[in-house]
């Protein structure tokens, strides 16, 4: 083969093998090995890597490998070149001899591996002798990084007296050293503290009880982990991390009283739901698991009763019933407190409750007094005498002084005194005799005051039946209206009727109903007793006269069955009515109205007639009176209108004209207006209209034409009246204008000079025109 075509690279390695570490010092020292050159085909040059230490400290470059090609003579003609990844930086290659050397620190962490390529070149004609070849070094890690904990520090919760092995955390640490080089990644975990609770695998950091443990002896452990790279070997790099780990409560503990006897005390004077005290059971575990509830055992007496606070946990005794010192001076119960919520796992070693002796003396007080009885019930026949005696009531002081009582009765401001009580003994009187059908039962408040203390005081409720006798008639419940037909036969039942007794009958009311003894008209009606308290009233006879008697008045006997028997005489009214058989309510109630008016019917009508004629003319005068009252107001509006006309016939005054003439004058009414014949004046009101424009209004010549048109105004019935007519013909005194007026001038245009019209500007433009004094006669 030729020798020019094949290129031999001899490469020598060098690989750099740590030292034995001694004890005084360490330090790594490099180890050159030589590769027996290998020959490979020109296009296809495989190149098995190369490797440098990493973290190599030397002040000279390191030699690492050497490019050799055959057709070098070492004569100094090829040069070798070496491209690619830290060439010229990490790398340099001697050009002469193809040897490769690192110069700088490198970093595999950073960096693991470079990519470079190699040439051969002929120094004089610069061309290629052997073709590019490709190739890699790699930097070979060493265990120059410690382990990390990259969560820490941790924080763990685990239940209290959890059993050995239960899992309580994982501690994990990395190691950026080559894990697939060596044992520089490979970490081994221990533990620094924590002994003898926990304990940690080596391999997965898992973190274990080593046994139990009790909260309420000790909340929280602090534990350090470490772990160490390279198995632990001498050399290996280490981290800690602390792990704190909390026991969490579980219900371990009972309920118990620190004092085994509680003293309390209650006056007797406390109302029921008084606080008499309060207990508490301690509870060495936290949250839910002290919540307790507290019991009363060993009260017969159920005076007392007890309830749970549960914010603070304490047992609250309150007063159930009232306590009374002179019966019960002291009292004595056993409470209990019980864990609410009870773990069964420890309810095997004791229960979890806990009893405590509560002893409470009751405190004496001046109490008010006391009745014998809360309610009294008496009893007192109506009708009684005043100062008949209803009863007694009696009150004690309860107290061992014995207070004497006086009583009293609490009278409504709005309501009869009825009763009264004798202050000493408590004896109820009446006042005034008693109805039962006007107030059957009486409501009586009754007071007891200590005299020693009147502030003590009781009160009682006394309540005072009235007990009935039969005083009281039976009556008609009603007041009958009854008719009778004049063609009524013998036998005919005309009206039912019944009675009432406002007085109680024990056996039930019974009443008997007959026609009394002195009647007159028992021959035309009788009275059938039913026996169930009702009676029918029947006619006596056939045919009845209205023109002979309108009315009947039956008296009827009624008797109750009482003790004694009492009777009452009822009338009852029987009207007849103009009917045959049957009855007609309307038109018979109609006839008697008309009958106790002694009026007849043509009468009535007549009158109705007359009233209706008389509304009808009221209601016509008042229709009319309207109408005139729509039509006044427009009349009177016409008028106000006739009034306010003003006309404007010639030029008025000027500014200053208030002096032209006496507006008084025009304003009177006492001028008598006659109607006269309208004069022909218009000539000579022209006339006098000139000669005024020559005069002031004190000439005698305006005097005569303000008389001459005020005439006018007068006597034209054409004109507006109450004086109105305001005519101004004098321009008067005192205008810097003067009059613009021409009527009644007595000069022509052609006497009078326009020429000013000129200076007044553009806009009287064409009337200077017009008025100008060279205008010609053709304009």
């Amino acid at each position: 083969m030729n020798s020019s075509v094949l290129l031999r690279l001899m490469v020598m390695l060098v690989q750099l093998w740590p030292c034995s570490l001694s004890t005084q010092n360490s330090s790594a020292q490099n180890t050159v090995q030589s590769f027996t050159p290998v020959r490979r085909v020109k296009r296809s040059w495989l190149w098995e890597p190369l490797f440098v230490t990493e973290e190599q400290i030397s002040p000279d470059p390191v030699y690492i490998g050497q490019l050799k090609s055959d057709l070098d003579k070492q004569d100094g003609n090829l040069k070798y070149i070496l491209t690619g990844e830290g060439a010229g930086s990490f790398f340099v290659i001697d050009e002469l001899n193809g040897k490769i050397y690192v110069t700088q620190k490198l970093d595999r962490e950073k960096k693991p591996f470079y990519t470079l390529r190699a040439q051969a070149i002929n120094r004089i004609t610069k061309l290629p002798v052997e073709p590019e070849s490709e190739f890699i070094i790699k930097v070979r890690d060493v265990n120059d990084n410690e382990p990390q904990f990259l969560d820490g520090p941790y924080v763990a919760t685990v239940p209290e007296m959890s059993p050995e092995g239960t899992s309580v955390t994982q501690v994990t640490a990395t190691d950026a050293d080559d894990p697939s080089y060596g044992n520089s990644a490979r970490l081994l975990y221990s533990l620094l503290e924590g002994q003898p609770y926990f304990s940690v695998e080596p391999k997965t950091g898992v973190i274990r009880m080593a046994s139990q443990m009790d909260r309420e002896t000790k909340e929280q452990y602090l534990v350090i982990i470490q772990a160490k790279d390279m198995v632990g070997q001498p050399g290996a790099l280490s981290a800690t991390a602390t792990v704190t780990i909390n026991l969490s409560d579980i219900n371990d503990n009972p309920p118990e009283f620190q004092q085994r006897l509680y003293y309390m005390s209650v006056s007797e004077e406390a109302p029921v739901g008084t606080t008499v005290g309060k207990v508490f059971a301690e509870d060495r575990d936290t949250g839910d698991n002290t919540a307790m509830d507290y019991f009363i055992e060993a009260d017969s007496s159920g005076v007392f009763d007890i309830i749970t606070n549960n914010e603070t946990q304490e047992g609250i005794i309150l007063l159930k019933k009232r306590v009374d010192y002179e019966s019960q001076r002291r009292y004595s119960i056993q409470v209990k407190a019980v864990n609410r919520y009870i773990d069964e796992r420890f309810l095997k070693e004791e229960p979890f409750e806990d009893t405590t002796i509560v002893k409470i003396n009751v405190e004496d007080a001046d109490e008010p007094p006391v009745f014998t009885l809360e309610n009294y019930m008496m009893e007192i026949v109506e009708g009684a005498m005043n100062g008949a005696l209803v009863g007694f009531v009696t009150a004690r002081d309860p107290d061992d002084d014995e207070s004497p009582i006086r009583y009293s009765i609490v009278h409504s401001t709005h309501l009869k005194r009825l009763f009264s009580i004798n202050e000493h003994n408590g004896a109820i009187i009446t006042t005034e005799p008693l109805d039962r059908e006007i107030a059957s039962w009486h409501n009586i408040t009754v007071t007891a005051t200590e005299t020693r203390n009147p502030e003590k005081i009781s009160e009682a409720n006394v309540y005072v039946q009235v007990l009935d006798v039969n005083d009281n008639a039976p009556e008609f419940p009603e007041n009958y209206e009854t008719f009778v037909c004049e063609n009524t036969v013998s036998g005919q039942l005309i009206q039912s009727i019944s009675a009432v007794d406002q007085d109680d009958s024990a056996e039930g009311h019974h009443f008997f109903f007959s026609l009394a003894q002195e009647d007159t008209n028992s021959s035309h009606f009788t009275v059938k007793d039913n026996q169930d308290n009702t009676a029918g009233i029947f006619t006596g006879k056939s045919g009845f006269s209205r023109q002979e008697q309108f009315f009947f008045y039956l008296p009827i006997l009624i008797q109750d069955n009482g003790t004694p028997p009492l009777t009452s005489t009822n009338t009852l009214t029987v009207t007849v009515c103009d009917c045959d058989t049957e009855v007609n309510t309307f038109y018979c109630r109609y006839g008697a109205f008309m009958y106790s008016l002694g009026l007849s019917t043509e009468a009535l009508v007549a009158l109705l007639a007359c009233i209706l004629i008389f509304l009808v003319f009221f209601l016509a005068i008042v229709t009319i009176r309207q109408q005139q009252q729509k039509k006044a107001p427009f009349s009177e509006k016409m008028e106000e209108f006739r009034e306010n006309i003003v006309s404007y016939d010639d030029e008025g005054g000027g500014e200053e004209d208030t002096e032209a003439f006496d507006i008084s004058a025009l304003r009177t009414r006492t001028v008598m207006r006659t109607h006269k014949p309208r004069k022909k004046v218009a000539s000579e009101i022209q006339s006098l209209y000139r000669q005024s424009l020559q005069v002031g209004p004190d000439s005698a010549i305006f005097r005569q034409f303000i008389s001459e048109k005020l005439e006018e105004a007068n006597t034209d019935p054409s004109v507006p009246p109450y004086d109105s007519l305001q005519t101004y013909a004098f321009e008067g005194t005192g205008s810097l204008a003067g009059s613009l007026s021409s009527l009644g001038s007595n000069t022509s245009d052609m006497d009078q000079s326009y020429d000013y019209l000129a200076d007044w500007g553009p806009h009287f433009k064409q009337l200077a025109g017009m008025y100008s004094s060279h205008r010609t006669v053709g304009d």
